[in-house]
């Protein structure tokens, strides 16, 4: 998928390669930038590992050759997906990337069938964007859903497709 936004320009959104070594980098800052917002069995992103396992899809937006975002979906049961690794690189945040690729798994769970779509992301004000980008995308509060257990730390929401 390719993606124009109005800032940014051509922006394309494709299947990671997980042994691109850009992906780890992307991967590695995501963790790092999770890192002071939680305590760490309050933090659920995923390793570069994790990534290879059955159900678990990656995405990865490109521009001009550098990896600026990302976002995954896994499985959490029938007909139920889990967003995940939704960032936008610092340098190219506020420009609409984070709605082009929450627009884009959408899309994807849409095409595979999925009825349901839910996420956790933190309480702390540095999601306070992804909040409201995921409120503005119609995602709704929930109860903890998966593996997941009530958490202060965290907020689960879903949407139903």
């Amino acid at each position: 998928m390719s993606a124009s936004l109005p800032t940014l320009g051509a922006v394309r959104v494709v299947p990671a390669d997980l042994h691109d070594p850009r992906v780890a980098v992307l991967l590695a800052e995501h963790l790092a930038e999770m890192e002071p917002t939680a305590p760490p069995e309050s933090r659920h992103a995923l390793t570069l590992d994790q990534f290879r396992v059955p159900g678990v899809r990656l995405w990865v937006a490109e521009l001009d050759g550098e990896l600026v975002g990302s976002v995954a979906l896994k499985e959490v049961g029938s007909g139920h997906l889990e967003l995940k690794t939704m960032r936008a690189s610092a340098s190219v945040r506020g420009l609409g990337l984070g709605r082009a690729l929450l627009t884009h798994a959408l899309a994807e769970a849409r095409a595979s069938g999925a009825r349901r779509v839910s996420l956790e992301t933190g309480v702390v004000p540095a999601f306070d964007a992804a909040r409201a980008l995921y409120a503005s995308a119609g995602f709704s509060p929930c109860e903890p859903f998966g593996s997941y257990h009530p958490d202060r730390h965290s907020v689960f929401l879903t949407l139903e497709l």
